[in-house]
């Protein structure tokens, strides 16, 4: 009997969670942290906004470019430098222009996901402390790069460079003591790696000017806007951390003029689970008609969007909208396929249709918007699939 309870109980979590965390409820409560994060950014507007990939993409119109940080080097004991994700441009970026912005959210009642918390502030430091070796190895006779009194004067502003260069590890104030000397302590390896990587470290040395610095920014941040200052005031490069997510860990009930709705923190994340198809240069070309619609009419919204996006591209040659499928070595009765729903997006490649397993595969293609699709399989057999 207990263990039937505990069923029930978890069925019924699900259900409500189900209910919660409908396609308007993410749309809305995405729409509504990207105020919060278009409030950020005209704080600073000569900075550049970049998007955290995945989930940060979803909370402007406005990005200047995208960068990927993974939460996953920064969990705790699993720190990591990845150099398949280096982010060079992210530096070079903020060099040229005095610093950059970079969303992102979480949806696990923290006020930051790791990605902000631990990966950005290693890579700030590892990338720091490697300019700083470069720059120390051309000031003792490492690189010559003139001769003569512009030699003298190079030499000097190097040693000063070097001598005010911060190659600390900044980490907020919620990482605790112990974690942060954990990952100060790997910090020299991770800058091995990034040496043994062939990273082009002359062209950051050159283009960085003040060291990098993580900052951040929550909901929760107080801000003195008569007292915001300016980014070239800081005697560092400011890589401007905004977590777009309102921390909560309980439901939040909100209401428009017209509609109620329950709020999502950290709505943009695990896209496929939730969006049908729908992307976010799609979302903020149709925002106010998807907001405005309302969460009776929305899904059917977001369908009518993505699948008339998917004939344009088709029929423009773009991604031309092919399904790969499993198909069985027919023996007896073949599966029914009377119950297969067309994709909603132009990323289909993830749509199997499993007909008892096998090696053999064909391909269909879906007919416009008819919610047809035609294809042949190895056997010589036509299927017709409709929804």
């Amino acid at each position: 009997m207990e263990n039937e309870a505990n069923i029930s109980i978890y069925r019924a979590a699900r259900t409500i969670k189900r209910r919660q965390n409908t396609l308007y409820n993410a749309l809305i409560s995405i729409y509504d942290d990207s105020i919060f994060v278009g409030e950020i950014s005209q704080l600073w507007p000569q900075l550049p906004l970049l998007a955290n990939l995945r989930c940060g993409l979803w909370y402007s119109s406005k990005f200047h470019s995208t960068c990927y940080f993974k939460s996953t080097d920064g969990h705790t004991n699993n720190w990591s430098f990845n150099t398949s994700r280096l982010n060079l441009h992210v530096a070079l970026l903020a060099g040229q222009k005095g610093g950059c912005i970079i969303v992102d959210s979480t949806r696990k009642g923290k006020r930051f996901p790791d990605s902000m918390s631990k990966t950005i502030p290693i890579w700030t430091c590892v990338l720091n402390r490697s300019v700083y070796n470069y720059r120390k190895k051309m000031c003792n006779g490492g690189v010559v790069l003139a001769k003569g009194n512009a030699s003298d004067e190079h030499e000097k502003s190097t040693s000063q460079f070097t001598a005010d260069w911060d190659c600390s590890l900044h980490l907020p104030l919620w990482v605790s003591d112990t974690e942060k000397a954990a990952i100060d302590d790997r910090v020299e390896e991770w800058i091995k790696e990034l040496d043994a990587s062939g990273a082009d470290i002359a062209s950051l040395a050159s283009c960085l000017k003040k060291p990098l610095r993580p900052l951040w920014i929550s909901q929760k941040t107080v801000i003195w806007l008569n007292e915001v200052p300016d980014h070239d005031s800081w005697d560092f490069t400011p890589i401007i951390l905004v977590s777009a997510s309102s921390q909560s860990g309980i439901i939040q009930n909100r209401t428009t003029s017209e509609f109620s709705w329950n709020y999502i923190p950290g709505a943009g994340d695990d896209e496929e689970s939730w969006a049908r198809g729908l992307t976010p240069s799609l979302f903020w070309k149709n925002a106010y008609d998807l907001i405005n619609s309302g969460p009776d009419i929305c899904n059917q919204k977001v369908a009518d969007i993505v699948e008339k996006d998917r004939v344009y591209r088709a029929q423009r040659g773009q991604i031309a909208p092919q399904v790969i499928l499993k198909s069985s070595k027919l023996s007896g009765n073949s599966s029914d396929l009377s119950h297969v729903e067309p994709p909603l997006s132009s990323d289909i490649s993830d749509l199997n249709i499993d007909l008892k397993a096998s090696d053999e595969s064909c391909t269909i293609s879906w007919l416009g918007s008819t919610n047809l699709a035609v294809g042949t399989s190895q056997h010589d057999m036509i299927y017709l699939i409709w929804n």
